[in-house]
């Protein structure tokens, strides 16, 4: 089986691990293996802030992980430098000694006129992969010394994809929380939706099958018209807090929001997109199992009005990105398979999949929130009218007692108690004030509202 880890460096995959006998010590040495000195801030873990580590006294499998699934850590980027990328670099160095060893080394045979066999030079340049079982793989001859068909056969199917398109989404449907989608619609208008951006959905999932929004949280990113997603996400030091927050809050993530300009007709997704919803539908499973997990996209048509709709994409999808079969090509509608593997459709080998094979549709319901609102303004942000502050404090708690407002009505929102959080203990402060934002039968205690009036520089009646 293999893991994938989600570094504060980037996502590093861990191959031929035994989920009946593989612990943590064999992922610590699969990373080894290429990151020799790498030093571990966090531990290896199940959530982003790396508040569940992993039992180092267990298997891989009595914990949960199956083949894909994502684990996070934390560690020093100073002490990640990748071995096996330095010694491609140390190899383009020496192409002399390079030559010389091609030089001497290709050879081919041929037929003499008296019939005899006889190996001669050939300046035809020796490519590598081609002597290995598949392309990037090593030769059969480097893997084992003796093969049967069968086990050539079992080996060679692993490599092999045949293409099935999943007929419906394993969700049965998303509700979006209005304001929330309305003030994310609004924010690409500003930018007459030329601009790509995305946003993590936070909700619940229920016992339906359905994927519940109550709020939404843009985590800090560039538009790049460049770069395959139109956009490039940024470290997020807010990460480990909304986290925890939307744990407090009963709340997880249940899907992601990204909105782009304009598409011709039938163009969904592209082929960065597809990779990185299977990516998030791989961490929401755990590995290439079925999720509610959604992919909900925002733009605008010929008309002006905008558009909403939900996705899913197909397990066989999520297996392919596991295996990181899938590629990003020239053309932005289809997936490039990597040469390692093979894929099927319709009995022939392909070279690339169409993006929309790999689509589901999921129905989309919408829903006014009974429990959040989403009046505060949006974090990370930029040419936004209002940022997070407390002048926007005070404007938002002012209206309690007004209106039908309750000061505990206002203080739930998602995005205000996110800024709150930057200023209260959030092992002590923030989760008595999320037990009462959940529970409204548990009054909020007085010295809360005093102290958050005070940051809001109110007084008065709550």
């Amino acid at each position: 089986m293999l893991l994938r880890i989600r570094s504060n460096v980037g996502v590093w995959r861990v191959d031929d691990l035994d989920d009946t006998t593989s612990t943590v010590a064999d992922i610590l040495a699969g990373v080894a293996a290429a990151r020799p000195h790498v030093v571990y801030e966090k531990p290896l873990s199940f959530d982003p802030p790396c508040n569940q580590p992993l039992d180092t006294s267990k298997t891989l499998s009595e914990q949960g992980l199956t083949h894909g699934a994502m684990i996070h850590c934390r560690v020093d980027a100073s002490t990640c430098v990748d071995i096996s990328a330095k010694q491609t670099a140390q190899d383009d160095e020496k192409p002399e000694a390079s030559e010389q060893k091609q030089s001497s080394t290709n050879m081919r045979r041929v037929i003499d006129k008296d019939g005899s066999i006889k190996l001669v030079h050939s300046d035809a340049p020796v490519v590598a992969e081609d002597r290995g079982f598949r392309q990037g793989l090593l030769p059969l001859r480097d893997i084992k010394k003796h093969w049967t068909l069968n086990e050539f056969v079992a080996m060679d199917e692993q490599y092999v994809f045949k293409m099935k398109r999943q007929p419906e989404a394993f969700s049965n449907g998303v509700t979006l929380d209005s304001p929330s989608v309305a003030d994310f619609q609004a924010y690409l208008r500003r930018f007459n939706f030329s601009r790509s951006r995305c946003g993590y959905l936070y909700g619940k999932f229920l016992e339906d099958n359905t994927a519940q929004v109550e709020a939404i949280y843009e985590p800090p990113q560039e538009a790049d018209p460049e770069a395959a997603e139109g956009f490039v996400l940024l470290e997020d030091p807010l990460e480990e807090k909304v986290e925890q927050l939307a744990q407090l809050l009963g709340l997880r993530k249940v899907g992601w929001i990204f909105g782009h300009p304009p598409r011709e007709q039938g163009f969904v997704m592209n082929a960065a997109e597809i990779i990185m919803a299977a990516e998030l539908q791989l961490e929401a499973a755990g590995g290439i199992e079925e999720t509610p997990f959604v992919t909900v996209k925002v733009t605008v048509g010929d008309d002006g009005n905008a558009s909403v709709e939900a996705f899913q994409v197909s397990k066989q999808c999520m297996e392919m990105v596991a295996e990181e079969a899938l590629e990003v090509g020239p053309n932005p509608g289809f997936c490039i398979v990597n040469p390692t593997f093979t894929a099927i459709q319709e009995g022939k080998e392909s070279k690339t999949v169409e993006n929309n094979f790999f689509l589901t549709l999921v129905p989309i319901v919408q829903h006014n929130s009974e429990s959040f609102v989403t009046k505060f303004p949006k974090h990370n942000r930029d040419h936004d009218d209002r940022t997070p502050s407390h002048d926007e404090l005070k404007k938002q708690l002012s209206k309690s007692g007004s209106a039908g407002w309750t000061f505990i009505e206002l203080l739930s929102d998602f995005h205000l108690l996110l800024y709150l959080s930057q200023f209260l203990d959030m092992s002590a402060d923030v989760p008595k004030i999320c037990e009462s934002v959940v529970n409204r039968d548990i009054p909020l205690k007085e010295g809360y509202k005093l102290i958050i009036g005070s940051m809001a520089g109110i007084d008065g009646s709550y």
